[in-house]
């Protein structure tokens, strides 16, 4: 399967003058060789393609990489159910996920967040 697992840790801020490694994401998705989303390997691993939400001492939050109408990539907790409660990337489809680069996600109180990739690995495909 083309899918890596990424991770995302929360980039410097007013809060986090460090930034932190206690908040953030990991999520498994399609990458072409640019390290853009890939929709249409997307499309074939859907069920796949999930995303844990990691919170300082919050409870994990886990759900999907989901397209919404448009084009736009969001992440959608499994729990909530709510399409409000979604946590929307800042044009996720144009982002690189290379080691190093930032990524902003709109989070479920409309706040957005800067995040740092410090993970990209291949997902090893399950033995058959």
């Amino acid at each position: 399967m083309p899918l890596q697992k990424i991770r995302l840790e929360l980039a410097r801020d007013h809060e986090f003058p460090q930034g932190s490694n206690q908040h953030g994401y990991e999520f498994i998705a399609p990458l072409d060789s640019n390290g853009l989303l890939d929709a249409a390997l997307w499309k074939q691993h859907r069920e796949a393609s999930r995303v844990t939400r990691f919170w300082g001492d919050d409870e994990h939050e886990t759900g999907h990489l989901i397209r919404k109408p448009g084009g736009s990539w969001a992440f959608h907790y499994d729990v909530q159910g709510d399409p409000d409660d979604d946590e929307s990337g800042y044009r996720l489809g144009g982002h690189a996920f290379l080691l190093g680069e930032y990524v902003s996600i709109r989070d479920e109180d409309d706040k957005l967040v800067t995040f740092r990739v410090v993970a990209v690995e291949d997902v090893p495909e399950r033995a058959s």
